[in-house]
């Protein structure tokens, strides 16, 4: 989330501020995707069709934070994509396009909002399809813009179609996420009716779930060897820190992948502190590893802390190179 105060420190402060010493992760992967909390504009007209109380934009010269992370692809199915109307998003996705970094989940249409964004990541196709259940009245149609919008009910048209979109794109890619903006703000365990979403998605054909929208992050999963994100957590913002919760705590995760699977989930501690991510090391970074681990184990997920990289792992299945 780059808007509100993040946007003020980088009026004053270099692109990279906001990744502080993650950087050097970020950089060392062959490819990054985020999820996108705010419209990119210098334009638009805060939404009010609906009662909303917080809109998050952040300047246009601000894609310049995204370029210097080498951020690939960004998510833009989530509850703050049109904080500043059509316009907003208009310019996001303009900004983008002409930054060359891949979007999915909202546009100017359905059409769009449905499309599949593909990276080629050395030689490996990487397919991400993006959705949400916030904000229905956002919902993208054949004639409006807006967010690729699927309440989370197995029944429903809307998600049955998105497990046809999941497996059409699995045909051309080899490793298929799907990027699922959803759920509460709160809560250490995913809301039931999650799990066997997810799983569906997973048989669909998705190779791993990336779930994020809650402050706080969930459990991994691992189903049928592919790993399922329930919620990664916050990374940079500038949101107001519970010191019980500990909205401040996440990971970056990094996923080794071959032509067919995903092999390795690594998940370095982060925290946040004045807009700017940073590594957990020591103690502090053993601790929120260790509520990781907890919150995995309710899943029969196994981990292991490597303490010469200063990250927790989770072994999927044998890398195909």
């Amino acid at each position: 989330m780059l808007g509100r105060l993040v946007n003020e420190a980088l009026a004053e402060r270099a692109p990279e501020y906001p990744w502080g010493d993650t950087l050097p992760l970020l950089l060392r992967a062959d490819a990054r995707v985020c999820n996108l909390e705010c419209a990119i504009s210098d334009d638009g007209t805060p939404w009010s069709a609906t009662r909303k109380e917080f809109h998050f934009r952040s300047d246009s010269k601000n894609v310049g934070t995204l370029l210097a992370a080498g951020i690939s692809l960004v998510s833009l199915a989530n509850n703050h994509a049109l904080d500043f109307g059509y316009e907003g998003l208009a310019d996001t996705v303009d900004i983008l396009n002409r930054s060359g970094i891949r979007h999915a989940g909202a546009g100017s249409s359905l059409r769009e909002a449905e499309m599949p964004a593909i990276l080629e990541v050395r030689g490996i196709k990487v397919g991400v399809i993006a959705f949400t259940d916030n904000e229905p009245g956002w919902e993208a149609a054949p004639d409006r813009p807006g967010t690729l919008y699927v309440p989370i009910d197995l029944k429903d048209a809307r998600a049955m179609r998105l497990r046809e979109l999941v497996t059409k794109a699995k045909r051309t890619v080899d490793i298929m996420v799907v990027s699922a903006h959803w759920g509460p703000n709160w809560g250490y365990a995913p809301p039931q009716d999650h799990v066997p979403f997810a799983h569906a998605l997973v048989e669909a054909g998705a190779d791993v779930v990336f779930g994020h929208s809650g402050h706080v992050f969930r459990g991994i999963e691992v189903y049928k060897n592919r790993p399922i994100l329930y919620c990664a957590g916050n990374f940079v913002d500038d949101y107001a820190v519970d010191l019980v919760e500990r909205n401040d705590e996440s990971f970056a995760f990094v996923l080794e992948a071959g032509r067919d699977a995903v092999s390795r989930l690594r998940m370095y501690p982060t925290t946040i502190n004045g807009c700017q991510a940073g590594r957990a090391h020591g103690p502090r970074g053993r601790d929120i590893a260790e509520k990781m681990q907890g919150l995995c184990a309710a899943f029969e997920t196994e981990t292991r802390w490597v303490e010469e990289l200063g990250c927790l792992e989770v072994v999927l299945a044998r890398p195909d190179g």
